[in-house]
């Protein structure tokens, strides 16, 4: 299943993509929010789809949301493709780095890229996103992990490096301006992935392509992440993590090179669709 959000923003309602056209679901659910998947909502879902409904549907003028509803945390892997812990002149972690970002930074997949005033070095990130499905701690494996994931989706994990690096503290406030995490543009379900750690993943700004990775060369895999986690904290049905970025961002080229305003930000991963952003300024 593909699960969708449409309309304006603080007042996105539930849908599904089905060959391709959004319908609406939310005569029949309030939201892809934490009840809902706490409450199994995904099997109730898939029973009422295989009904085969009459579903109305969206228009296309209606925006698309992000694909899940606020999450209660962002979680964040950093330097989890060894290839971009390289060029980031950073040493392959040994555990898994985790910080933040605020869950206001997470909107639509075709939502501006707001560039933060003074913001000098704001940066792309194409990233493997994963939505919790029900609550975890203390998992007692990495492979019991993976029934823990409601599904997978593209995220941007866009950072002010300035903020992020040079700025004192640690790397929260360079990750959590506002609208610096679109995903999107659909949650694609667990049993629909075949295999998370073999997706081909690529991002370019006017343009120009600038990453071209695959999840294969991640450092920890999903299923290690959320096994990893719940160690710490309890992963909660709805919270999100998103698990780093391959090579080619702009802080790694030579010379470094950022977003302006009126840059293009396209990005897309295998089966999980494609992102497009602008930048503007704050």
């Amino acid at each position: 299943m593909k699960l969708i959000r449409f309309g304006s923003f603080e007042n996105e309602k539930p849908g599904v993509l089905i060959d391709g056209k959004r319908k609406d679901l939310s005569g029949h659910f309030k939201d892809w929010d934490r009840n809902f998947f706490r409450k199994n909502g995904l099997e109730e879902l898939a029973r009422l789809l295989k009904k085969n409904p009459s579903l109305p549907d969206v228009a296309e003028s209606e925006r698309w949301g992000a694909c899940f509803a606020r999450p209660g945390k962002v979680l964040c892997i950093g330097l989890n493709y060894s290839d971009h812990a390289k060029e980031s002149g950073m040493a392959i972690p040994t555990e898994p780095i985790v910080f933040q970002k605020g869950s206001n930074t997470v909107v639509g997949p075709y939502d501006n890229i707001i560039i933060p005033r003074k913001s000098v070095k704001t940066d792309w990130e194409v990233e493997l996103g994963v939505l919790i499905g029900k609550d975890a701690r203390y998992l007692n494996s990495a492979e019991e992990a993976e029934q823990y994931i409601a599904g997978y989706c593209v995220s941007n994990d866009v950072s002010e490096r300035e903020f992020q690096l040079e700025r004192g503290g640690q790397w929260t406030k360079g990750k959590s301006c506002d609208n610096f995490n679109p995903v999107g543009p659909y949650l694609l379900t667990r049993d629909e992935v075949k295999d998370p750690h073999n997706l081909s993943m690529k991002l370019s700004v006017n343009g120009k392509q600038m990453q071209n990775g695959n999840t294969s060369t991640m450092v920890f895999n999903c299923f290690f992440i959320i096994h990893y986690l719940s160690q710490f904290m309890t992963l909660e049905a709805g919270d999100f993590i998103t698990t780093g970025t391959p090579p080619g961002v702009g802080m790694g080229l030579k010379p470094p090179t950022y977003l302006r305003k009126g840059d293009v930000v396209e990005l897309s991963i295998d089966g999980l669709g494609t992102q497009k952003q602008t930048c503007i300024d704050a």
